[in-house]
Protein backbone atom coordinates (compact mmCIF):
# COMPACT_ATOMS: atom_id res chain seq x y z
CA UNK A 1 0.00 0.00 0.00
CA UNK A 2 1.49 3.56 -1.09
CA UNK A 3 0.81 5.75 2.48
CA UNK A 4 -0.61 8.83 1.35
CA UNK A 5 -1.58 10.30 4.65
CA UNK A 6 -0.60 9.34 8.45
CA UNK A 7 -2.88 10.55 11.56
CA UNK A 8 -0.90 10.74 14.67
CA UNK A 9 -2.60 10.92 18.20
CA UNK A 10 -0.76 13.13 20.52
CA UNK A 11 -0.05 12.72 23.99
CA UNK A 12 1.64 9.49 24.25
CA UNK A 13 2.45 9.38 20.66
CA UNK A 14 4.31 12.60 19.30
CA UNK A 15 4.30 14.67 22.51
CA UNK A 16 4.67 13.27 26.35
CA UNK A 17 3.52 15.22 29.46
CA UNK A 18 5.81 16.37 32.10
CA UNK A 19 6.05 14.37 35.68
CA UNK A 20 3.45 15.31 38.34
CA UNK A 21 6.53 16.27 40.13
CA UNK A 22 7.37 18.74 37.21
CA UNK A 23 3.97 20.01 37.01
CA UNK A 24 3.50 20.55 40.46
CA UNK A 25 6.62 22.08 41.14
CA UNK A 26 6.41 24.48 38.46
CA UNK A 27 3.11 25.76 39.68
CA UNK A 28 4.10 26.64 43.05
CA UNK A 29 7.37 28.13 42.22
CA UNK A 30 5.28 30.02 39.63
CA UNK A 31 2.87 31.37 42.73
CA UNK A 32 5.40 31.50 45.24
CA UNK A 33 4.00 28.71 47.57
CA UNK A 34 6.86 27.22 49.58
CA UNK A 35 6.02 23.92 50.99
CA UNK A 36 8.09 21.37 53.19
CA UNK A 37 9.56 18.59 51.19
CA UNK A 38 7.45 15.64 52.92
CA UNK A 39 4.58 17.64 51.93
CA UNK A 40 5.20 18.18 48.44
CA UNK A 41 5.87 14.73 47.95
CA UNK A 42 2.42 14.22 49.63
CA UNK A 43 1.10 15.87 47.65
CA UNK A 44 2.27 14.49 44.82
CA UNK A 45 1.34 11.38 45.49
CA UNK A 46 -1.93 12.03 46.03
CA UNK A 47 -2.75 14.23 42.78
CA UNK A 48 -0.71 11.00 40.96
CA UNK A 49 -4.01 8.99 42.83
CA UNK A 50 -6.47 11.48 41.65
CA UNK A 51 -5.59 11.41 38.05
CA UNK A 52 -6.02 15.10 38.14
CA UNK A 53 -2.62 15.44 35.53
CA UNK A 54 -4.10 14.90 32.19
CA UNK A 55 -2.25 13.21 30.08
CA UNK A 56 -0.62 11.53 33.16
CA UNK A 57 -1.37 8.33 35.48
CA UNK A 58 -5.37 7.35 34.99
CA UNK A 59 -7.64 8.23 38.33
CA UNK A 60 -7.40 5.15 40.51
CA UNK A 61 -11.53 5.98 41.24
CA UNK A 62 -13.94 8.84 39.81
CA UNK A 63 -15.66 10.34 42.35
CA UNK A 64 -19.43 10.21 41.63
CA UNK A 65 -19.99 13.82 41.46
CA UNK A 66 -17.46 14.08 38.50
CA UNK A 67 -18.66 10.69 36.62
CA UNK A 68 -20.78 12.90 33.90
CA UNK A 69 -17.83 15.50 33.36
CA UNK A 70 -15.44 12.72 33.28
CA UNK A 71 -16.71 10.64 30.57
CA UNK A 72 -17.45 13.95 28.51
CA UNK A 73 -14.59 15.64 29.14
CA UNK A 74 -12.99 15.04 25.64
CA UNK A 75 -16.24 16.45 23.62
CA UNK A 76 -16.25 20.06 25.68
CA UNK A 77 -13.45 22.49 26.75
CA UNK A 78 -15.31 23.29 29.79
CA UNK A 79 -16.27 19.65 30.95
CA UNK A 80 -12.52 18.87 30.49
CA UNK A 81 -11.78 22.00 32.87
CA UNK A 82 -14.29 20.90 35.50
CA UNK A 83 -13.73 17.29 35.47
CA UNK A 84 -9.74 17.78 35.87
CA UNK A 85 -9.95 20.76 38.53
CA UNK A 86 -12.15 18.50 40.48
CA UNK A 87 -9.92 15.62 40.08
CA UNK A 88 -7.00 17.98 41.41
CA UNK A 89 -9.45 19.31 44.34
CA UNK A 90 -9.67 15.77 45.93
CA UNK A 91 -6.03 16.93 47.18
CA UNK A 92 -6.34 19.23 50.15
CA UNK A 93 -3.70 21.98 48.89
CA UNK A 94 -2.60 24.23 51.20
CA UNK A 95 -3.38 27.37 48.38
CA UNK A 96 -6.75 27.44 46.63
CA UNK A 97 -5.61 29.09 43.33
CA UNK A 98 -3.14 26.12 42.45
CA UNK A 99 -6.30 23.91 41.40
CA UNK A 100 -6.76 26.40 38.29
CA UNK A 101 -3.28 27.08 37.71
CA UNK A 102 -2.43 23.51 37.50
CA UNK A 103 -4.85 23.08 34.77
CA UNK A 104 -3.50 25.82 33.11
CA UNK A 105 -0.13 24.53 33.23
CA UNK A 106 -0.45 21.16 31.24
CA UNK A 107 -1.75 23.36 28.60
CA UNK A 108 1.47 25.21 28.26
CA UNK A 109 3.78 24.17 25.79
CA UNK A 110 6.27 23.78 28.37
CA UNK A 111 4.81 21.19 30.20
CA UNK A 112 5.16 18.97 26.81
CA UNK A 113 8.31 17.25 25.48
CA UNK A 114 8.27 15.81 21.77
CA UNK A 115 9.52 12.32 21.54
CA UNK A 116 12.77 12.40 20.25
CA UNK A 117 12.40 10.97 16.49
CA UNK A 118 9.23 12.81 16.46
CA UNK A 119 10.78 15.55 14.29
CA UNK A 120 12.73 13.39 12.32
CA UNK A 121 9.86 11.29 11.39
CA UNK A 122 7.25 14.28 10.82
CA UNK A 123 10.07 16.09 8.21
CA UNK A 124 10.53 12.78 6.59
CA UNK A 125 6.90 12.28 5.77
CA UNK A 126 6.59 15.93 4.42
CA UNK A 127 9.95 15.26 1.90
CA UNK A 128 8.11 12.39 0.87
CA UNK A 129 4.65 14.12 0.20
CA UNK A 130 3.22 11.98 2.77
CA UNK A 131 -0.04 14.29 4.07
CA UNK A 132 0.00 14.41 8.22
CA UNK A 133 -3.05 15.10 10.27
CA UNK A 134 -3.25 14.69 14.54
CA UNK A 135 -6.55 13.49 15.80
CA UNK A 136 -6.51 14.23 19.45
CA UNK A 137 -9.13 13.35 22.21
CA UNK A 138 -8.70 16.73 24.40
CA UNK A 139 -10.60 19.80 25.66
CA UNK A 140 -8.12 22.19 24.88
CA UNK A 141 -6.33 23.60 21.76
CA UNK A 142 -3.04 21.86 21.10
CA UNK A 143 -1.78 23.82 18.19
CA UNK A 144 0.69 26.42 19.66
CA UNK A 145 2.12 23.57 21.58
CA UNK A 146 3.31 22.23 18.17
CA UNK A 147 4.13 26.24 16.89
CA UNK A 148 6.64 26.36 20.19
CA UNK A 149 8.12 23.37 19.55
CA UNK A 150 8.69 24.17 15.41
CA UNK A 151 6.39 21.21 14.18
CA UNK A 152 3.27 23.27 13.83
CA UNK A 153 4.65 23.66 10.05
CA UNK A 154 4.87 19.50 9.76
CA UNK A 155 1.61 19.20 10.27
CA UNK A 156 -1.38 19.81 7.69
CA UNK A 157 -4.79 19.16 9.98
CA UNK A 158 -5.68 18.97 13.24
CA UNK A 159 -8.75 17.36 14.24
CA UNK A 160 -9.38 17.95 18.13
CA UNK A 161 -12.30 16.13 19.87
CA UNK A 162 -13.63 19.34 21.68
CA UNK A 163 -13.64 21.26 18.54
CA UNK A 164 -16.34 18.62 17.22
CA UNK A 165 -18.23 16.92 19.92
CA UNK A 166 -16.90 13.39 19.28
CA UNK A 167 -13.87 11.69 20.65
CA UNK A 168 -12.18 8.60 19.19
CA UNK A 169 -12.60 5.88 18.81
CA UNK A 170 -15.51 7.53 17.03
CA UNK A 171 -14.84 7.01 13.11
CA UNK A 172 -16.47 10.20 12.37
CA UNK A 173 -13.15 12.03 13.79
CA UNK A 174 -10.93 9.67 11.48
CA UNK A 175 -13.48 10.54 8.35
CA UNK A 176 -13.06 14.00 9.27
CA UNK A 177 -9.23 13.69 9.55
CA UNK A 178 -8.73 11.73 6.15
CA UNK A 179 -11.56 14.35 4.19
CA UNK A 180 -9.12 17.33 5.05
CA UNK A 181 -5.85 15.67 4.44
CA UNK A 182 -7.96 14.52 1.14
CA UNK A 183 -6.93 11.08 0.95
CA UNK A 184 -8.84 8.01 1.10
CA UNK A 185 -8.92 5.98 4.81
CA UNK A 186 -7.10 2.91 2.74
CA UNK A 187 -4.49 4.92 2.13
CA UNK A 188 -3.99 6.15 5.78
CA UNK A 189 -2.29 5.19 8.53
CA UNK A 190 -2.78 6.05 12.05
CA UNK A 191 -0.49 5.94 14.62
CA UNK A 192 -1.18 5.75 18.16
CA UNK A 193 -0.90 4.71 21.67
CA UNK A 194 -4.17 3.49 22.72
CA UNK A 195 -5.54 0.22 21.32
CA UNK A 196 -9.22 1.13 21.53
CA UNK A 197 -9.33 5.36 20.97
CA UNK A 198 -6.51 4.84 18.16
CA UNK A 199 -8.05 1.52 16.73
CA UNK A 200 -11.17 2.90 15.92
CA UNK A 201 -10.21 4.28 13.12
CA UNK A 202 -9.74 0.52 11.67
CA UNK A 203 -13.63 0.79 11.34
CA UNK A 204 -13.02 2.95 8.42
CA UNK A 205 -10.38 0.85 7.08
CA UNK A 206 -6.90 2.95 7.93
CA UNK A 207 -4.18 1.02 8.63
CA UNK A 208 -3.27 1.43 12.48
CA UNK A 209 -0.11 0.78 14.32
CA UNK A 210 0.97 1.48 17.78
CA UNK A 211 3.94 3.04 19.88
CA UNK A 212 4.27 2.63 23.88
CA UNK A 213 3.17 5.14 26.09
CA UNK A 214 6.70 5.80 27.75
CA UNK A 215 8.46 8.59 29.46
CA UNK A 216 10.86 9.81 26.72
CA UNK A 217 14.11 9.01 27.87
CA UNK A 218 12.27 5.57 27.55
CA UNK A 219 10.87 5.75 23.91
CA UNK A 220 13.96 7.02 22.28
CA UNK A 221 12.57 5.63 18.16
CA UNK A 222 9.48 4.03 18.70
CA UNK A 223 8.08 6.47 16.10
CA UNK A 224 10.63 5.95 13.48
CA UNK A 225 10.31 2.31 14.24
CA UNK A 226 7.42 1.73 12.54
CA UNK A 227 8.52 2.55 9.01
CA UNK A 228 6.49 4.77 7.88
CA UNK A 229 6.97 5.45 4.35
Amino acid sequence: MKIKGVLFDFSGTLFRIESVDAWLRAVLGARGTAVEQADFERYAAQLTAAGALPGGPHPERIPPSLAAAWDARDRSAPLHREAYTGLAREVALPDPGLYDELYDRHTSPAAWQPYPDAEEVLRGLRRNGTAVGVVSNIGWDLRPVFRAHGLDELVDAYVLSYEHGINKPDPRLFRTACTLLECDPEEVVMVGDDRHADGGAAALGCEVRFVDHLPVAERPAGLRALGLR
